[in-house]
């Protein structure tokens, strides 16, 4: 190689080092947001990270996102402190238990940490909550739901992903109490009981709820995997004419048992959507924009916004049934 050559080589690799080092001090300058949700690697949380990542991409925000490997509200606050120790710029939060989480929240703010949460409308320590759903009309919908497949009279229950899962317990509250003054002929059997998060737990909590209530004719799960541990056990003792399953589910997970008529219908909000929401708002919150009635948010459009309660609200609930499944789970879901 002579010597112009050389120096021309030497000159490119100077400049691809030089502009390699320029993307990663650009990409070390953009702040960092680390998202802790429910629980690490189950479909629905899965999907909330898609929006991460796209939200990370379009936001110029090192957005990423973490979750403790069973449902744990205490794993949950040790990833939370891991967050402060680490000094991000902003806290993502799904959480588990609002009265466990909010000291350590707290603790973030203290720290300069933003903190935005999603699920989480009676969180302390954050400063904004963005939600997809009216969460009242979430549990009324999808008691009307089961209420029309159980003739409006019998017995049912109602899982939750646990016992302090506050949007759960809040769309639980919101059934339970349309049911009480619509349907009287219906009753809820027992307590609510926990472990619709884990189709494994659900399954099972169903195979002893069908023995102790042997005249059950519903079960209304809200968790994302409630309705598909429920609706295989159903299946499995082949009593999906009698009992009735109802509840949040993602469309790929559900098709089965939609189609064999075991999950009668399935609602939820694109939890894609959501991640990518978190990011959005967080952007906003970094850059000082105000957020008023009407905002913005991208790729959601205009939201309502509770400004003393740090609520960003949009109504986005779909339909999960034989009709939309498929078009659903085109669009990724």
């Amino acid at each position: 190689m002579n010597r112009r050559k050389t120096l021309k080589t030497l000159g490119s690799a100077a400049m691809a080092g030089a502009s390699g080092l320029a993307s990663r001090l650009a990409f070390a300058a953009n702040p960092s947001m680390v998202t802790v949700v429910k629980i690490a690697g189950i479909p629905w949380f899965n999907a909330v990270e898609k929006g991460i990542v796209k939200g990370a991409k379009d936001f110029s925000i090192d957005a990423t996102m973490v979750g403790p490997a069973n449902v744990d509200p205490a794993q949950q606050v040790k990833l939370l402190e891991d967050q402060i120790a680490k000094k991000v710029t902003v806290i993502g939060l799904v959480p588990l238990d609002v009265k466990v989480c909010e000291p350590v929240l707290k603790r973030a703010q203290a720290a300069g940490i933003k903190v935005i949460t999603h699920e989480g409308p009676e969180q302390e320590g954050r400063d904004w909550n963005v939600e997809l759903i009216d969460s009242v009309k979430f549990g009324e919908v999808q008691m009307q739901r089961i209420a029309k497949d159980m003739g409006e009279s019998g017995e049912y229950v109602v899982y939750v992903g646990t016992l302090t899962t506050p949007l759960h317990n809040k769309w639980a509250d919101a059934a339970i109490a349309y049911q009480k003054k619509n349907y009287p002929k219906m009753k809820l059997a027992a307590d609510r009981f926990p472990g619709a998060d884990e189709i494994d737990t659900s399954y099972k909590t169903t195979l002893d709820v069908i023995k102790a209530y042997p005249n059950l004719k519903g079960i209304l799960g809200f968790g994302s995997n409630g309705p598909i541990g429920a609706g295989n056990a159903v299946r499995e003792k082949r009593l999906g004419k009698k009992i009735a399953v109802v509840g949040t589910v993602l469309p790929s997970q559900a098709k089965d048992l939609i189609a064999d008529g075991i999950i009668r219908e399935g609602f939820l909000w694109n939890p894609t959507d959501a991640g990518y929401a978190m990011v959005a708002v967080a952007r906003l919150v970094l850059d000082g924009k105000p957020i008023k009635d009407g905002v913005e948010i991208p790729g959601l459009g205009k939201a309502s916004v509770d400004v003393p309660g740090k609520l960003i609200k949009v109504d986005k609930i779909m339909r999960i049934n034989n009709e939309t499944v498929a078009g659903l789970i085109a669009g990724g879901l």
